[in-house]
């Protein structure tokens, strides 16, 4: 198993790395450009230096269908709006196909080619981490850090590593995805000295919370935990980011993304292949039949807002799902659910399930006498326990039925969640 493990993975990096061509064009593009932006800093004469982050400055880029280089703007002291003064830097070179990306902070997209972009990033210059107003002013610090701790052999497991999770779609600490960044998975192979042992670490944990200290600022995982913000201790991992100790690099990872991470890993080890590796369109209508088959009742929907494609939307189309998902669980026993979101201002929604015969709906208390009448008027068989008013019901819709039904009844909500359309197919 070990020689074919050594095998796969041997494969997967070649198939993981962006060509030699696609490298000196992505390089030449972001050179003439970090020069005319230099130049137009030096005119307008701003305290700003400029420097390039992300996986390109680190050296550990993986193959995809689009490339983008992150370029930080490092203001320094005196300027109050950082983005604005950005966006009237980008104006005078007269920068073109350029996108505002609305955030905690905003930053701007340039589209070079369809298959590369620039994302043009404001942040402040802070001289202690602690300073920092924003997560991405402390990217400085971040490139620093991993170019000096990682040698050129590990480059290639990490880039295994961010391989691995892009193709399993886990690979982001956006809203929508909750998984790992590229700078936390750097952080882990450097700390496991390789991708396999890395992968073979997380294959064994359970649910128990894991916290990694690289440069051992604490003494104890004990204080680990009571030194950093209580909102931040909430993630499987707790990987304290070496550039700043109160942070945690893995506070936006969910317990879901991470059991699925942990799952692929076992199904890895147990029986190594390439598909690992390669991203593939999920095709929901051959999942919806194979779920027919094991006996589930499905649906499949298109989740719609206006909000801006990216993050944005993301975030909003997730949040929205994952309150459907809460809802059909109080009729349902759900077997399967995908959310499956391509950056676009939709996202399809899949759901099978087992239809419960009958379900329990709690009521108001006894005291509340409008309401309680109100509770036993609309429901035919109900039950007072502990001074609360309970109904049972029989499940008698499908699952398409009981979403159609959801969706006409609370419009409120949906566009009070941001969502301009839902689609039953």
């Amino acid at each position: 198993m070990a020689a074919k493990i050594k095998e796969v993975l041997k494969e997967a990096l070649i198939e993981s790395k962006p060509s030699e061509k696609e490298i000196k064009e992505v390089e030449s593009y972001a050179g003439i450009f970090l020069e005319k932006l230099r130049k137009e800093i030096r005119i307008l004469k701003i305290n700003a230096e400029v420097f390039i982050g992300g996986s390109f400055a680190k050296k550990t880029l993986i193959k995809k269908d689009k490339y983008d280089v992150d370029i930080f703007l490092r203001f320094g002291k005196g300027y109050k709006d950082i983005s604005e003064t950005t966006h009237k830097i980008l104006k005078k070179m007269r920068v073109r196909n350029m996108d505002v990306i609305h955030g905690s902070r905003d930053y701007f997209r340039i589209n070079a080619e369809p298959w590369f972009c620039l994302e043009v990033v404001p942040t402040r210059e802070v001289s202690k981490p602690k300073d920092a107003e924003n997560i991405t002013d402390l990217s400085y610090y971040h490139v620093k850090y991993i170019n000096r701790k990682i040698k050129e052999k590990i480059v290639n497991d990490i880039i295994l590593a961010k391989s691995f999770c892009h193709a399993n779609r886990i690979y982001g600490a956006e809203s929508h995805i909750k998984g790992f960044s590229g700078y936390s998975l750097e952080l882990l192979v450097y700390y496991y000295k390789s991708f396999e042992n890395f992968i073979r670490t997380m294959a064994k944990l359970g649910d128990e919370k894991i916290i990694i200290d690289i440069e051992k600022f604490y003494q104890n995982k004990r204080q680990v935990m009571m030194d950093l913000n209580s909102s931040k201790l909430n993630s499987p991992i707790i990987l304290v980011d070496p550039t700043y100790k109160q942070r945690n690099a893995l506070a936006t990872l969910s317990y879901e993304v991470f059991r699925k991470f942990r799952e692929k890993c076992r199904e890895f080890l147990k029986n190594p292949d390439i598909k690992f590796f390669r991203l593939e369109e999920i095709d929901l209508k051959k999942i919806e039949i194979a779920s027919k088959k094991k006996g589930y009742d499905s649906a499949l929907l298109k989740i719609s807002t206006d909000k801006q494609e990216g993050a944005v939307a993301g975030s909003k189309l997730l949040k929205f799902y994952e309150h459907l998902a809460r809802e059909i669980g109080k009729y349902f026993d759900i077997k399967d659910k995908i959310f499956y979101y391509q950056d676009r201002k939709d996202a399809d929604c899949f759901f099978a399930a087992k239809k419960r015969d009958k379900i329990l709906l709690k009521g108001p208390p006894e005291k509340m006498n409008a309401e309680f009448m109100n509770f036993k008027k609309k429901h035919k068989r109900t039950f007072v326990k502990s001074g609360i008013i309970y109904a049972e019901e029989k499940t008698n819709f499908s699952l398409k039925e009981f979403v159609t039904g959801w969706k006409n009844k609370n419009k409120k909500i949906t566009e009070d969640m941001s969502i301009s359309e839902i689609k039953v197919e």
